[in-house]
């Protein structure tokens, strides 16, 4: 599965892929799989430039329990292109860094607005235990390769609604425990 990792972050590098074609690959864009060193040799850039991008905030990977930098697809991308602004377009680190919030705002927006011309009640989201939120129904359907049937939507949903009595973590547990079920069908 690393394999896969790498040979898709090489082609996103190379220019070869988008992380569109990559998704339809059934691969995490988003899952931080990459250590510092394959992700320096990939983009041909010193692991401390890395380091120095994490400590300026300008591409911030994810840590293992252990501390150790963990890069996703996406990340390798935004490192391609900051290598690329900075080299050929002559951008220093702060309009860098400007012109990547801006690139993330955009891409939050827009999918604010498919999510916005989907059918109501098509999504559940829940908090992983980093904080993040995450689509819970989109992510049975990445796993599961086809669309969730409108059975397992109201699986979900009737876990999320009958556990809000159970307290204020009730919930995550009762939607942890229900998307196993669901995951095991």
């Amino acid at each position: 599965m690393r394999r896969a990792y790498y040979d898709s972050a090489k082609d996103l590098i190379a220019g070869t892929a988008r992380l569109g074609d990559i998704e339809r690959r059934r691969l995490s864009v988003d899952a931080p799989v990459l250590a510092v060193g394959k992700v320096a040799e990939l983009t041909n850039i010193h692991p401390q430039t890395l380091r120095q991008y994490d400590r300026l905030g300008l591409i911030v990977p994810r840590r293992t329990p252990g501390g150790a930098r963990r890069y996703s697809l996406r990340d390798v991308r935004l490192i391609a292109q900051t290598q690329y602004m900075s080299q050929y377009e002559a951008i220093n680190i702060a309009g860098i860094a400007r012109v990547l919030r801006l690139m993330e705002e955009n891409r939050q927006l827009k999918r604010q607005i498919r999510r916005m011309q989907e059918p109501q009640g098509s999504s559940v989201f829940a908090a992983r235990s980093d904080g993040e939120v995450v689509e819970f129904l989109r992510a049975l359907v990445a796993q599961r390769g086809a669309e969730p049937s409108k059975s397992v939507a109201e699986d979900v949903s009737a876990a999320v609604a009958g556990s809000l009595d159970n307290g204020a973590d009730g919930w995550r547990r009762e939607l942890y425990s229900q998307r196993l079920e669901i995951t095991a069908r």
